[in-house]
């Protein structure tokens, strides 16, 4: 049987923080496998769109609309939006994630707050927003986006440690309430993938991680882009509750 190019086609999918990075990544190769796209952002709308253009221009479908994600009102709006717009919410990745990394001793309440308020409580949020609409459609893949670090801990990354692993029971918790209505919830534990977020790290703590990694390499956010579009298709209905690492084995089991 031959392979489908495009087995996303006729799907809406919501890419929060979609505008750099691992979300841009995700949002062109869920545009390049046939779905449409909306393009979430809180501050950079030229690279929002600059996204959407690329998409346009290879012949897809998309577009940006602002929000944060870790307000209620912006994550129901940015859902609202999407359906405005293509009439349905087929796919939600939650992807919008920040670090304010620090040792516990100096991190302030802020720093801990405003991490998990958008990594955590965003992923709560939109996901709300997509179950209401696809409980209705019987039919919705939602994929969490978390971290090596909410699987094994990192230094420093107290905040964000503990709101990626947040994300993985979020995940388990969230997949075993909408399965009946076909409804798949999985997450995508990313490693040492080459992004902004990791662009802070120090040289030292980078040579580290990457003698951790048994591939020896760093990750692409074409690998995690690769993921999360397995982990929309219809070849992973069967598939829900679970964290798919890709990492290069560093957190393996």
């Amino acid at each position: 049987m031959p392979v489908n190019p495009r087995p996303l086609e006729n799907k809406v999918a919501v890419v929060t923080g979609g505008s750099r990075g691992i979300g841009r990544a995700i949002a062109i190769e869920l545009a390049a496998r046939g779905a449409a796209i909306v393009v979430n952002y809180q501050s950079n709308g030229k690279a929002a769109q600059d996204v959407v253009m690329e998409i346009v221009n290879a012949g897809g479908s998309a577009a940006a609309f602002p929000g944060d994600v870790a307000k209620v009102e912006d994550a129901n709006n940015l859902i609202k939006a999407a359906v405005e717009k293509y009439g349905k919410v087929d796919i939600l990745v939650n992807n919008a994630g920040i670090t304010r990394d620090m040792l516990i001793m100096m991190m302030s309440e802020e720093s801990w707050d405003a991490v998990m308020d958008t990594n955590l409580k965003g992923t709560f949020n939109c996901s709300k927003a997509a179950v209401r609409y696809m409980m209705k459609a019987r039919s919705g893949r939602i994929i969490n986006i978390s971290s090596i670090s909410g699987q094994i801990g990192n230094a420093g990354q107290t905040n964000y440690s503990a709101s990626k692993a947040g994300q993985i029971g979020f995940t388990k918790a969230l997949a075993r309430e909408v399965a009946s209505r076909n409804i798949t919830v999985n997450a995508v534990a990313a490693g040492y993938v080459e992004t902004e977020i990791w662009a802070g790290v120090p040289e030292e703590a980078r040579t580290a991680l990457l003698n951790m990694i048994p591939l020896g390499r760093k990750g692409d956010t074409q690998d995690i882009a690769t993921a999360v579009a397995f982990l929309a298709s219809d070849e992973a209905s069967y598939i829900t509750g679970q964290t798919l690492a890709v990492d290069g084995g560093m957190a393996m089991a």
